[in-house]
């Protein structure tokens, strides 16, 4: 009777905690993946939606990846006032859906955008202080030549090299 009983309490000891660890981890069996990274039945595997709106904490909305007003894809980034201060995508189809990006300034102002132009789809930088173009850089549409335009502060154009 002493060995049954010692015998018990010695199977009690170790079957519990492996008991324990076997129900554990018996989630994980035949997959190599744990159960929380599984997909589920609910879970699409794909996501169609015409706008996806990103919020901090505080319920403010951060970024956004949406179709704009113009008909081009793009996605969108907000500072913490809700000012739109980068955007990436692509121009709308009657621009040819070039891809662009574009910085703005806290007046959501375009202070600097790089995109593709024209048929050989030619690099250009423009950049801006307070809505007016001050400098406009890149390879001509045409000819692929490098160019570099500037604006005075009164407007005035001065070429400095290449055709734009």
């Amino acid at each position: 009777m002493h060995k049954f009983f010692l015998a018990s309490l010695l199977s009690g000891f170790i079957g519990g905690p492996l008991g324990a660890y076997v129900l554990a981890h018996a989630r994980d069996v035949g997959t190599g993946v744990p159960f929380a990274a599984r997909p589920t039945a609910t879970e699409p595997e794909v996501l169609t939606a015409r706008r996806i709106v990103l919020t901090d904490a505080t319920g403010r909305v951060r970024a956004e990846l949406a179709m704009s007003p113009n008909g081009g894809p793009g996605i969108f980034f907000y500072d913490g006032k809700g000012r739109s201060r980068l955007e990436l995508g692509l121009y709308s189809p009657a621009e040819s859906e070039y891809p662009f990006v574009v910085l703005n300034d806290t007046e959501q102002r375009a202070a600097g955008i790089f995109r593709l132009y024209g048929g050989r789809e030619t690099p250009v930088v423009v950049l801006k202080n307070q809505g007016r173009d001050r400098s406009i850089y890149g390879l001509n549409a045409t000819s692929t030549e490098p160019f570099l335009v500037t604006y005075s502060n009164t407007g005035k154009e001065a070429r400095v090299f290449g055709d734009f």
